[in-house]
């Protein structure tokens, strides 16, 4: 299945409506039930006021793709209690404010036991347009695929510049809403400059599929942001939003979260060399 079978979801309506206003979507991230399920879901509504896309983290006790903060983070939530159904319940407060697209990244083997049918019913049910499964070969995506085309779901695959291109359209050609290209090599929370070839790879993306390209793991600040939203269509932030919360216990965690929101969403919006 392809993403023409997929009527207009919420993220391609975000991302065209950015696209319009010359400018790249920033895509927050945060796993849900961090450090607390009140304190995200307080942090997350304030993060809505700046966000295009905001991506809510299913904590795994695993995140293979993940560097320290977002393991931290994961662990975090998980002794604080949480469960799969706090993934639904934020996702529904945040459709109940926000006009986002609203995305749940996780792994695999959560939505493997919970049911694929039962897990994207439960996400569109609740006001999401799309999961992102990192760990999901495409090979292997069917049942989730045909899951998520049945309740108008977008998939989006994590695509990286070491494959070869028949490889990469198979990816897109089996993906929906975005491709989520890495900005640095390694896993999240990678702290330094972007790749220096991550503009030549969006550009050989943008010559296999005609899906909007986003840019995250490593973009960490409003000079990067630029920078990337300079040629992708979206910016896609996790890790720096956690480390500052870790910075800032309490309340105050949630606000310095939506400041640093509001900063990449100026970054987003300024000329390149304003940034340099």
């Amino acid at each position: 299945m392809t993403s023409s079978e997929i009527r207009t979801s919420r993220l391609e309506e975000v991302l065209g409506a950015t696209r319009a206003q010359s400018r790249a979507a920033l895509a927050v991230y945060l796993p849900a039930g961090y450090p607390t399920l009140d304190q995200s879901l307080d942090t997350f509504r304030l993060l809505a006021t700046y966000a295009d896309v905001i991506e809510v983290g299913l904590p795994f006790s695993d995140p293979m793709m993940d560097g320290p903060s977002i393991q931290h983070a994961n662990a975090q939530a998980l002794q604080a209690g949480f469960r799969i159904e706090d993934v639904f319940t934020t996702i529904r407060e945040l459709a109940a404010i926000s006009t986002a697209a609203l995305l749940v990244m996780t792994y695999w083997q959560p939505v493997h036991r919970y049911g694929p049918e039962r897990f994207a019913r439960r996400l569109a049910a609740a006001g999401g347009a799309a999961a992102i499964i990192p760990d999901l070969p495409v090979e292997e995506a069917t049942d989730w695929l045909r899951a998520a085309h049945e309740h108008g779901l977008n998939t989006v695959f994590v695509v990286a510049p070491n494959v070869t291109d028949q490889r990469l359209a198979r990816l897109c050609g089996a993906g929906s809403g975005m491709i989520y290209a890495p900005a640095t090599a390694g896993v999240t929370g990678t702290q330094g400059p972007l790749h220096p070839g991550l503009n030549t790879f969006v550009d050989r993306l943008r010559g296999i599929t005609p899906l909007p390209i986003g840019v995250g793991i490593g973009v960490s600040t409003p000079e990067q942001a630029a920078v990337a939203g300079s040629f992708a269509d979206a910016v896609i932030v996790g890790s720096a939003f956690i480390r500052t919360i870790e910075a800032n216990p309490g309340p105050t965690g949630a606000i310095e979260a939506a400041t640093l929101a509001r900063n990449l969403a100026r970054g987003l919006r300024s000329p390149l060399q304003s940034a340099a």
